[in-house]
């Protein structure tokens, strides 16, 4: 009996079908990798020190964008955002005090949040206004939030630059997972 004819002796087929079938893989892989980044979830590093002791410097979070497709952002969120200021290269990580009509007032070092004390067990430091352009109290406008980081004596947040339009909002934090050993579920 003979060997057919596309067999050598020793050397396996080529087989571009093989190679096709790798490539379509890959290409799928990438493709889903790109629509799950763009709309359902992203990984982003946390840049800042104004999140301490909750999120420190270069923590790894994943951020999930759907929750504000379907929903409103809510006092307690910690969220992923373009800051509204000229020249902001960098997404901020901050915490939501209040939403759209809500009004907040900063006395004693205190938030208050349509005159009732606002604390998140986390938020330290004393709350101080940072800039003359914003009057407390202060009304939150439609279709935007107000925010601030947890280490309020060093965070860069609304007491500076205003409320946040909900346009800017990338997502929120679900799941700080680097590192590792501080792993931890936020509220979803």
């Amino acid at each position: 009996m003979t060997p057919p004819e596309y067999e050598t002796a020793g050397e396996p087929p080529f087989s571009w079908r093989a190679i096709l079938e790798i490539v379509q893989a890959l290409a799928l892989a990438v493709v889903i990798s790109v629509v799950l980044n763009l709309f359902v979830v992203q990984v982003t590093e946390v840049r800042q020190n104004s999140m301490v002791p909750t999120l420190l410097q270069n923590d790894r979070v994943l951020v999930s964008k759907l929750d504000y497709r379907f929903g409103v952002a809510q006092r307690g969120d910690i969220i992923v955002f373009n800051p509204p200021i000229p020249d902001a290269t960098i997404p901020y990580v901050k915490r939501v005090i209040a939403v759209a009509g809500e009004t907040v007032d900063l006395r004693n070092g205190s938030v208050f949040v349509n005159g009732k004390p606002v604390d998140f067990p986390q938020a330290h430091g004393a709350t101080q206004p940072q800039a003359p352009q914003i009057v407390y109290p202060f009304t939150v406008p439609d279709g935007q939030i107000f925010v601030m980081g947890d280490n309020r004596t060093f965070s860069s947040d609304s007491r500076t630059f205003g409320p946040v339009p909900v346009g800017n909002i990338i997502g929120k934090v679900i799941l700080r997972f680097w590192p590792f050993d501080r792993l931890v579920f936020f509220e979803w």
